[in-house]
């Protein structure tokens, strides 16, 4: 369930004084955590914030689940909203990907 998940966050911007590092960390590992509790199926999520050029981050991200597997990216000005960016991406993803499962039985019944 959603206590066993395991949750990777990391950042090469330790020593950026823009990001607040912490605190960014605490949000999204709060985000992830809801992320665990709407989507019981994950087992594994990993986030990574890197800064590629002054004024430029970029977020990526991985899930892993049962029968699940997705990865995404996401690049912005500042660090909160490119890893903003990245877990609203995989939670639409997860979402579709939820969604096809659960409601797969219903497709098939119909052909």
């Amino acid at each position: 369930m959603a206590d066993e998940i395991a949750f990777r966050i990391h950042s090469s911007l330790v020593e950026n004084p823009d990001v607040a590092a912490d605190e960014l960390r605490e949000k999204a590992q709060e985000r992830c955590e809801a992320l665990a509790r709407e989507f019981p199926e994950i087992t594994h999520l990993e986030v990574s914030l890197t800064s590629p050029a002054p004024g430029s981050y970029e977020a990526a991200g991985h899930v892993t689940g049962k029968a699940t597997e997705l990865a995404s990216h996401a690049t912005a000005e500042k660090a909160e909203p490119a890893v903003e960016k990245l877990l609203h991406t995989l939670r639409q993803q997860l979402r579709k990907t939820h969604d096809k499962k659960i409601f797969q039985h219903r497709r098939d019944g119909r052909g």
